[in-house]
């Protein structure tokens, strides 16, 4: 798909002199925005990428003013940081310019890896750059995390242990454990994290960038750390939850101390999920997993809870 005529016109007026848009090619991966990867073309034949983000579903569109503006704000914030993210070239939060809502970025090299084949390597590289996030101090604070889900909301799977998903309920029924307050992401997991991975040598890997900061957010680290057990947990193994939050540990990050502090934040990620598993197995199959179907997301979902009930309840 083409980049729609006004929106077009509003990417070449923040371009330099003579280049222009020669080619667009759709990113996948996304589940709430389209994205897509233009390529800027000059005079002297030298190219240049940079990245379209726009929010054409109406469901989302509702939305798309305040995550662009949060986004734009912490694209700005990172630059200069030890955090490696896009630089912001444009946002038309409002589409007054554009079709849509848009923000325009520069493009990052490398790629989101979802297999299982290198998943030991990349844990301990994506704790380490979780740290990281947590330990920026911006001077101006984002706002307060938020949490939809509800003990009503949540969606047991089908043949899901009735004992246990009832506890995990339960736990959430609960205020908001303390927390000192951190610098989040609130969707850091792999599908927001490009890798450089040599073919030759996999171990090799490294991180190149964080993307897609539509949500930053103050609150405690835990809330972050849990969002990606999850996804690991259900791209990977369930094993690979709990398993993610000790990298975190080693990497230096601090977790609740309290294991009932600790469940709470994991169990409210993972009931979050439930809601939305049908969306997720869409976005991981359009990544390429298409092994993960919603009934095995189900399962896998099941017994990570089953496991974190067992383990911290």
């Amino acid at each position: 798909m083409t980049v729609r005529p006004k929106t077009l016109a509003w990417v070449h007026r923040h371009l330099a002199e003579g280049e222009r848009v020669v080619k667009t090619e759709t990113l996948h991966g996304g589940m709430t925005a389209e994205m897509r990867r233009l390529t800027i073309g000059a005079q002297d034949a030298v190219t240049r990428h940079l990245v379209l983000r726009s929010f054409v579903d109406p469901f989302y569109v509702k939305n798309a003013e305040e995550w662009l503006n949060r986004e734009a704000g912490a694209l700005t914030l990172l630059a200069g940081t030890g955090v490696l993210a896009p630089d912001l070239v444009a946002v038309d939060p409002t589409s007054a310019h554009c079709e849509y809502p848009s923000l325009l970025m520069t493009h990052l090299e490398g790629r989101s890896v979802l297999d299982d084949a290198g998943v030991e390597t990349r844990a301990p590289l994506l704790a380490r750059q979780l740290v990281a996030i947590h330990s920026l101090r911006p001077a101006e604070r984002p706002q307060e995390f938020r949490t939809l889900t509800t003990a009503e909301s949540v969606v047991v799977p089908k043949g899901g242990d009735a004992n246990a998903w009832a506890a995990a309920i339960d736990v959430i029924r609960k205020p908001s454990p303390p927390y000192e307050g951190r610098f989040l992401h609130r969707d850091f997991q792999p599908g927001n994290v490009l890798f450089d991975v040599p073919p030759a040598h996999p171990e090799r890997a490294r991180i190149v960038g964080v993307v897609d900061w539509s949500q930053p957010s103050w609150g405690p680290a835990d809330l972050d750390v849990a969002h990606c057990c999850t996804n690991l947990a259900l791209l990977h193994d369930p094993s690979w939850g709990l398993r993610f939050a000790e990298e975190y540990e080693k990497a230096g990050g601090a977790l609740a101390t309290v294991a009932s502090e600790r469940l709470f934040w994991l169990v409210r990620d993972a009931l979050s999920c439930s809601e939305e598993v049908g969306l997720w197995a869409q976005a991981y199959q359009a990544a390429g997993r298409t092994d993960l179907t919603t009934s095995v997301l189900e399962g896998r979902l099941d017994t990570y809870v089953t496991g974190l009930m067992d383990a911290l309840g």
